[in-house]
């Protein structure tokens, strides 16, 4: 039997946080001081890159979170997004092969009531009970990954798309013993239901003062509130929720908002938030919309585009050499029979596996070769050049871009997408110069060059390449 705590003891617990949990002997991930598109995580400046599973490490009672874990750490990934239970799917959400977020073995943080008749054939649950084993694992899968240095996102909600996703959640009252929920699937995330908001401001309080301890945790309000009606008066209440429940508490972390898929502007930046969210932002204008933010920019989620790990890696690569400080590509190669992301017969509406998360490692380890806190998006560095497809049998790309990350004069991250040979002009300073074009699908280095420049523009040539290729230059 799972152990029940009464939500109205949960404020109770605060002091005794360190205790359960893990000590403190860090800062939390925050931004980082002298670049707030960034952030600093255990004392160093950090970007957070990552291919996870569909977010269910958790509440899912089948998953093997530490094989998980290891293969991210194989990789050199250091970011997971989980949900927090407060939200499931059912058999078949999406067309999601073997989909960790719909559970046949579902822990919510609510405890089973004695009454039969909850909608996935179990006991309906008791909104006025906490049921600890939840509590429990999700403790342990903050550690776990804590001992392998990623970071969780911890997103704390999530709109209900469809009526049978609603009608499966124990925040509905047909599912609960509590009357709580009477009410559509579009008003749950608003402040129109008292009886509902004390819910969900309990578990809030429960789940920030447990994890207070760890420092490699951020909390997301919600995902895709964009969809079923959340209100932004609502968001902003969590948020104060979360902001409040930290004040009695030793340590402070970070809150994510979602604030589009593709791209939006933020014109009234919640003053409680520093991580923006964007889905499915390719190519990354959302970037440049929102940089003068100076808060971290994230690419939250991808899918939805094919199968082909060429379509997530240029994805990645183009949203950090845009600015960009998170990217959490969704990985359909991980599910309950294969924790360790090795199922590629998938028919899930995205891509995954061992071939694509190497290739955002080597991402993770080109922008980490950089001091990229120093640096900046400076587009104009490059003032023309050429890009062509002329590999043989292979389709002119219709559109190519090239980016630049910079410290000018010092140091330049440049990322060329489309074509297969470029020849870029590009304005340095005078100066010597080494330039070096990175394979990104190998992290090989495919040619290199040593210059002296008296200042000016410079043609740089890149060798063939298949689909994109990124381009390094420091001074010597």
């Amino acid at each position: 039997m799972h152990r029940l705590i009464p939500i109205t003891a949960v404020l109770a617990l605060s002091a005794s946080v360190h205790a359960v949990g893990q000590p403190a002997d860090h800062i939390p991930l925050r931004l980082h001081p002298d670049n707030g598109h960034y952030l600093q995580f255990r004392g160093k400046p950090a970007i957070l890159i990552t291919s996870g599973e569909h977010y269910g490490a958790v509440l899912n009672l089948d998953f093997d979170y530490r094989a998980y874990l290891d293969e991210l750490r194989e990789n050199g990934l250091n970011l997971t997004r989980t949900f927090s239970g407060t939200y499931r799917e059912v058999a078949g959400s999406f067309g999601i092969t073997d989909n960790t977020l719909a559970p046949e073995r579902y822990l919510a943080p609510w405890a089973r009531s004695s009454v039969p008749g909850a909608a996935d054939g179990g006991n309906k649950f008791d909104l006025r009970e906490f049921d600890l084993a939840y509590f429990d694992r999700l403790r342990d899968f903050v550690s776990q990954a804590s001992q392998r240095e990623i970071v969780v996102e911890f997103v704390l909600f999530c709109p209900f798309y469809e009526e049978n996703l609603w009608a499966s959640n124990p925040m509905n009252a047909a599912n609960n013993i509590n009357g709580t929920g009477n009410c559509g699937r579009e008003e749950v995330y608003t402040l129109l239901h008292e009886d509902l908001l004390r819910v969900q401001e309990a578990f809030v309080r429960k789940a920030v003062s447990l994890l207070n301890g760890f420092d490699n945790i951020y909390f997301e309000i919600c995902n895709e509130p964009y969809f079923g009606g959340v209100r932004e008066d609502w968001q902003a209440h969590i948020a104060r929720t979360i902001v409040e429940t930290e004040r009695s508490l030793p340590s402070r972390h970070l809150i994510a908002q979602n604030i589009a898929n593709g791209r939006r502007k933020v014109d009234r930046p919640d003053p409680n938030v520093s991580i923006f969210n964007f889905h499915y932002a390719t190519p990354p204008d959302t970037v440049a919309e929102n940089y003068g933010l100076n808060r971290v920019l994230a690419d939250d989620e991808t899918g939805f585009r094919g199968k082909d790990h060429v379509l997530y890696r240029t994805e990645g690569w183009d949203f950090i050499i845009a600015g960009g400080a998170i990217y959490s590509s969704l990985d359909y190669s991980f599910t309950p029979r294969h924790p360790d992301g090795t199922f590629m017969d998938f028919k899930s509406p995205g891509g995954g596996g061992r071939d694509l998360r190497r290739q955002l490692r080597i991402l993770k380890g080109f922008i980490y070769g950089f001091d990229f806190v120093r640096m900046v998006p400076h587009n104009e560095v490059i003032e023309g050049g050429t890009v062509r497809a002329s590999l043989s049998g292979m389709p002119a790309q219709a559109k190519a871009s090239a980016r630049v990350l910079a410290d000018p004069g010092k140091a330049y991250a440049v990322y060329v997408l489309g074509g297969n040979t470029a020849e870029l002009v590009v304005k340095l300073p005078a100066g010597k110069y080494f330039a070096e074009w990175v394979d990104t699908t190998t992290g090989q280095i495919a040619g290199a060059e040593q210059f002296a420049h008296a200042g000016g523009t410079r043609t740089l040539a890149s060798p063939q390449y298949k689909e994109d290729i990124a381009l390094r230059i420091l001074v010597r």
